[in-house]
C-alpha cells in the first residue's frame, strides 16, 4: 500500500509561490519544499513572517523538520532554508545539477567567493535516489528544463514538480533562463506524465489561469494527461519547442531574478558583508546598443 503524507501549503501571494510542510503522519518527521523568505525589492528589508507561519504550524502539530527541500535555484524568490536551518537544524537538500547553475550565474555575477561543488548545500540527491522522512520513502527524480538542475520529489503517492509543471489550464513552465532547454522540459515532462494516473501533483507554482477566479496547486498525472494546455492532442516535442520558444519570447524577466539567484545559489545564503557591517547584491548593468 502507498503511503500517504500529510501536506500542508502555504500560498505567498506576492510570488505567487507555495511552500508545503509534508510530514509523516506516524513519526511526525517533516521536511519543508519551497520555503519562501519575504524580501522587499523597493526597501531591501528582509521578513521571516512566510518561514515562522510554517515552523509555528509545525510546532503546534508536534512536528520535527528535518529537511529543507529546494526542488530548484529559484528565480522569483528567495530561499526561507537557512532560517529553518537556524531554527530546527534541519539539512538543507537540492539537486546535484545545483553546481552546473552556480558555475553559469558566477561569471554573470563575478561571485569571486562563490564555491562550485555544491557544497553550501548540506546534500545534493542523485537522480533516482531514495531518502526518508520518517517511515515516508522520498524519491528523487531529475527534472531538467525549466533549469540544468531541477528535480522533483516523489513522497508517498504525492510528487512535488517545482517549477515543471503548472495547473492543467496554465500549462507548463518557462526554459528560456541561461541552462534551461525545452527539450529537456518536454522529455521531463513526460518521465513525470508516466507515474500512476493517481499520483497527486503539487505545483510550486499558480497564477490563475485566465477565467480561474481562485488559486490552485494540487491536480494528478491523469488530469495533466487530459487537460494541460500545452500538452493537448498528442504534442509532439518539436511541436512543444517551437511553443514554448514562442511563448517565452513574450515573458518579462521575473522581479525578483537578480537577487534570488545570487541568494539562492548560495543555499539561501547572503554575500558576507562589506567592511561596513553592510551586505549588498549586485545588479549587473547593460547598455543596449542602437
Amino acid at each position: 500500500m502507498t503511503a500517504v503524507p500529510d501536506i500542508r501549503a502555504y500560498f505567498d501571494e506576492p510570488t505567487n509561490t507555495i511552500s508545503y510542510l509534508v510530514s509523516d503522519p506516524v513519526t511526525k518527521r517533516s521536511a519543508v519544499i519551497d520555503p519562501v523568505l519575504d524580501y522587499d525589492h523597493h526597501s531591501g528589508e528582509i521578513d521571516t513572517r512566510s518561514v515562522e507561519k510554517i515552523l509555528a504550524e509545525a510546532d503546534a502539530a508536534g512536528l520535527k523538520i528535518i529537511w529543507a527541500l529546494e526542488t530548484h535555484a529559484h528565480a522569483d524568490h528567495l530561499s526561507g532554508a537557512p532560517y529553518i536551518k537556524a531554527m530546527t537544524a534541519a539539512k538543507i537538500g537540492i539537486g546535484e545539477h545545483i553546481k552546473d547553475v552556480q558555475r553559469i550565474f558566477r561569471p554573470l555575477f563575478n561571485i569571486s567567493d562563490l564555491k562550485t561543488d555544491g557544497s553550501d548545500f548540506d546534500h545534493l540527491f542523485r537522480d533516482g535516489e531514495i531518502f526518508k522522512i520518517g517511515n515516508l520513502d522520498v524519491e528523487v527524480m531529475y527534472t531538467p528544463g525549466h533549469t540544468p538542475a531541477d528535480i522533483s520529489y516523489k513522497v508517498g503517492d504525492a510528487m512535488f514538480v517545482g517549477d515543471t509543471l503548472f495547473m492543467p489550464d496554465y500549462g507548463t513552465a518557462r526554459a528560456d533562463f541561461p541552462g534551461g532547454d525545452a527539450h529537456q522540459l518536454y522529455r521531463s515532462i513526460n518521465k513525470v506524465l508516466s507515474l500512476p494516473p493517481s499520483t497527486r501533483l503539487f505545483m510550486c507554482h499558480d497564477y490563475k489561469a485566465p477565467g480561474r477566479t481562485t488559486y490552485k496547486w494540487e491536480t494528478t498525472v491523469q488530469e495533466q494527461r487530459d487537460r494541460n494546455v500545452h500538452l493537448a492532442n498528442g504534442r509532439t516535442e518539436d511541436e512543444f519547442v517551437a511553443m514554448r520558444k514562442a511563448r517565452d519570447a513574450t515573458l518579462s524577466t521575473p522581479t525578483l531574478l537578480l537577487p534570488s539567484i545570487q541568494v539562492n545559489i548560495r543555499a539561501g545564503s547572503f554575500p558576507a558583508a562589506e567592511d561596513n557591517g553592510v551586505q549588498y547584491l549586485k545588479i549587473p548593468v547593460k547598455f543596449k546598443k542602437h
